[in-house]
Order: C-alpha cells, then sequence, then structure tokens
C-alpha cells in the first residue's frame, strides 16, 4: 500500500508537499530484488514514466540500471540515452535500454550549443519535463593508483567535471548525480570539485557529496566511492544499510558456478570464461594457497619480492569476505588479489559481472577486453539503486527537518587526505581483525 501512494505521487507530480522519506529503504530492497530480473528492455515499457533521464559517460550503463530497477516497483524513468565516447560501451548502453546509440564526446556537446540542441532533440528530450542527469565522469584522472603527472593542470579527465557542469547549467534537471574514485574529493583534486560547484551554485543547485562503500548497499565487493547529487532544494544523502557483518561475500554470488579451466567457457555461459593464462603464471598460482591466500615468497617474478606494494599480486580472493575493488584488470591475476579462491586463474567476466551485481540477464558487447572494461568501470547497479531510490524520494519529498538533516550523512565540505586509500587500507585492516580473525 505504501507503495501505491507513491506510485501515485510520482504519477501525478505532486511533489513536495509530504515526506515520504520512510519508504527508501523498502523501495531499495524491493528495487534489488527485481534486478535479479533484468533483461534487455524495450522503450514502449517505460516512455510514458515521467522523469525524463540522460546518462553522460555512461559506460555499459550501471548507474542507469540502478533506475531501472526503482522503475519495476515505482514507473518513473523514461530512459532518453546514453552518451559514451567508446562505441563498444555506448553500444552496451542502446542495446540494454532500447534507446539510440550516442557515440560521441562530451566535450563537443558542451563547447556547441548547436550540437548539443541536435543532440537532445535526437534523444526526445522536453524542456518541460523534469529531468535526471547522470554525470560519472572517467576516474583515471583522480585514482590514488595513478603514479605520475600528478601536477598537470590541464588533465583533460579532470576537465570533464567541469565540461558536466556546463552541460547542467544548460539543461537544468531538478536532480543530478555523479560518481567518483573517493581522491576526486581529496586536497589533490578539490580545486575541479569545487570549480563544479562554484557553478551549480550560481545556477540555484544545492550540492552535497560524500564517500560510501558499495558493499553497505548489498554489493559483494568493497568498493570505496565520492557520490556528489545536485537538486534545487534541500534533501538528505544516500545511507546504506547493511552492518559491515552483514555485507555479501564471494561465496555468495560466484560460488555455485560451474568450474572452468583458464581459457575454457562454460558451455552454458561464454561469459563464464577467464583469460587463458600463460603456463607460467597458471604455475604460481597452483602454488598460491587457496581461499583468501598469498604469493609465496621466491614464488613468481622475483621483481615482486624486491618492491613493496605488490602483496596482493597473483593472490586469491576470500570466499566468505567481500572481494576487493573489482576494475578491468579483474581477469589478470598480475594485477592484483584477482585469482579465484580456489581454481588456478584470473576471473572470468561472469565472475566480474557478479561481483560488480550486475544480473545475468544484462547484455554486454564488444570483444573480451572490452567487456572487463565495462564491467569494471560501471557503477556497481545494487549501490546504484540505493542512490536513484534516493534521488526519486528527495525529489518528491518536502524538503527536510532540522532533525532529518541532524541525523543524515553529512556532506564533505573540506577535501579529505590526498592519501584516502591509505585510509580505506586502514579501514579493512581494523575490520579484519575485529571480523575476521
Amino acid at each position: 500500500m505504501k507503495m501505491d501512494l507513491l506510485k501515485r505521487y510520482v504519477s501525478e507530480e505532486t511533489w513536495d508537499k509530504v515526506d515520504l522519506r520512510s519508504l527508501k529503504e523498502s523501495l531499495v530492497k524491493l528495487s534489488q530484488q527485481k534486478l535479479k530480473d533484468f533483461s534487455p528492455m524495450q522503450k514502449e515499457s517505460f516512455s510514458d514514466n515521467p522523469i525524463q533521464l540522460i546518462d553522460f559517460f555512461c559506460g555499459a550503463g550501471g548507474t542507469s540500471l540502478g533506475f531501472a530497477a526503482i522503475n519495476e516497483i515505482v514507473p518513473a524513468f523514461n530512459f532518453l540515452g546514453g552518451c559514451d565516447i567508446n562505441k563498444a560501451s555506448a553500444d552496451s548502453y542502446a542495446h540494454n535500454y532500447g534507446t539510440p546509440i550516442i557515440n560521441c564526446d562530451i566535450r563537443e556537446l558542451a563547447q556547441d550549443e548547436k550540437r548539443l540542441i541536435e543532440f537532445l532533440d535526437h534523444i526526445g528530450y522536453d524542456s518541460s519535463k523534469p529531468t535526471v542527469l547522470i554525470g560519472c565522469a572517467p576516474c583515471q584522472g583522480f585514482t590514488s593508483h595513478r603514479k605520475k603527472h600528478w601536477n598537470e593542470e590541464d588533465d583533460i579527465r579532470n576537465n570533464l567535471v567541469n565540461v558536466f557542469a556546463e552541460i547542467v547549467s544548460y539543461i537544468q534537471p531538478v536532480a543530478f548525480v555523479m560518481e567518483n574514485v573517493p581522491e576526486f574529493l581529496s586536497n589533490r583534486y578539490w580545486r575541479y570539485f569545487a570549480a563544479a560547484k562554484e557553478r551549480y551554485a550560481e545556477d540555484g543547485y544545492i550540492v552535497k557529496e560524500n564517500i560510501y562503500n558499495a558493499a553497505a548497499f548489498g554489493v559483494p565487493q568493497e568498493r570505496f566511492r565520492s557520490i556528489v547529487i545536485g537538486m534545487k532544494k534541500d534533501f538528505l544523502l544516500p545511507e546504506g544499510y547493511l552492518d559491515p557483518s552483514d555485507y555479501k561475500t564471494v561465496r555468495e554470488v560466484i560460488g555455485n558456478l560451474n568450474p572452468v579451466p583458464a581459457g575454457v567457457a562454460d558451455p552454458l555461459d561464454p561469459m563464464h570464461k577467464s583469460a587463458a593464462h600463460k603456463k607460467s603464471t597458471i604455475d604460481v598460482l597452483k602454488q598460491v594457497p587457496h581461499d583468501g591466500g598469498n604469493r609465496p615468497a621466491g614464488v613468481g617474478p622475483a621483481c615482486l619480492d624486491r618492491t613493496k606494494g605488490f602483496s596482493d599480486t597473483y593472490g586469491r580472493l576470500y570466499w566468505d569476505r567481500p572481494s576487493i575493488t573489482i576494475t578491468h584488470y579483474a581477469r589478470n591475476p598480475a594485477s592484483g588479489r584477482y585469482t579465484h579462491p580456489e581454481q588456478d586463474r584470473g576471473l572470468t567476466a561472469r565472475e566480474a559481472a557478479l561481483l560488480q551485481s550486475f544480473p545475468n540477464g544484462f547484455e554486454f558487447t564488444g570483444k573480451s577486453d572490452d567487456v572487463y572494461r565495462q564491467i569494471g568501470e560501471a557503477v556497481p547497479p545494487l549501490f546504484a539503486t540505493g542512490i536513484a531510490a534516493n534521488i526519486l524520494i528527495e525529489m518528491i519529498s518536502s524538503e527536510p527537518t532540522e532533525k532529518e538533516l541532524e541525523d543524515s550523512p553529512k556532506s564533505i565540505e573540506e577535501p579529505v587526505s590526498s592519501s584516502y586509500s591509505s585510509v580505506i587500507a586502514g579501514i579493512k585492516i581494523k575490520r579484519k581483525e575485529e571480523q575476521y580473525v
């Protein structure tokens, strides 16, 4: 009955009159359950929904998938399209969301108003309808793993954040959301965020930001990410619903998959196939203890014993813990703790997708390299569902009370440590000592 009330408020666009925040957690959990049944969508299934959604830097569409899950409970979002500079990613988005293939550079849209208008006309944008914009700019310019060229002021990837701000300024959406690595809110890169935030403020937006662990939203993975949300009224930030003791584990999501040798596909699932490793790599993996084991000293390349910082290289995932952060290198055991808990190989594309919380029904296009990249760069859909539920309910609810603001997650108003990755490592070590030892 409560969800019926929410549906009515959304469909009638009766917004800002009641406080519906008590429905957030229920909406998240119900939508996450529906996500399991996802299959590529047809436009007819959502084109009458009242809130337009455009996804810039869309990748395969992990963030949009959270909004699609909400639609299964409350028909709210009309997917107009996903824009990405990578052709395979743009194809995957269009295939799964029934939208036009939009393979272009967002910088060209921001710098040429005529092209932006043509783009919006092409996807059927209606300026009279409420709109949500997603802008998860590529994170490589901000990541703590980027060791060189810290001080290059005109790293174009950093500028994409401000390019998205130009698009927001033109479209004036009801709400927008950005996702990036935690370092995006660090001392090193605060100037980029601060410049974009100033532009948003000039356009009348209240902008709030925080850092989250996707595991708190049901993702079976330790993945810390910054989330930035803007609206033209006050609102509450999302809040995870799982305690660390209840985080989903590797075993829960990939433990029932068929065993497959390195380089051999499961006959029932072409995506359940790992890289075909060299014999020397497999020889190393055979010596790594099962279930969270590390590469023994003296095994594998000698340089790994001489250099600090490679303790996870060739390491196995633990069965009964969340995985480490999944990246596009998840197929390569030499890139981190990406070895299967028991089998002597890196992760298959299916395993990586499940650890990212993609449902089996989501269909990736492109070659193997493209698929791993799309998986690793995506916002985990279960995490995105929590963000989408929060945005929808905050959009239609009355402004929060002082008590609600006091009890909700606080926005980060000062830059975090530039070595946020070290902070994360400390959090994990402390929790392991308390929980697993």
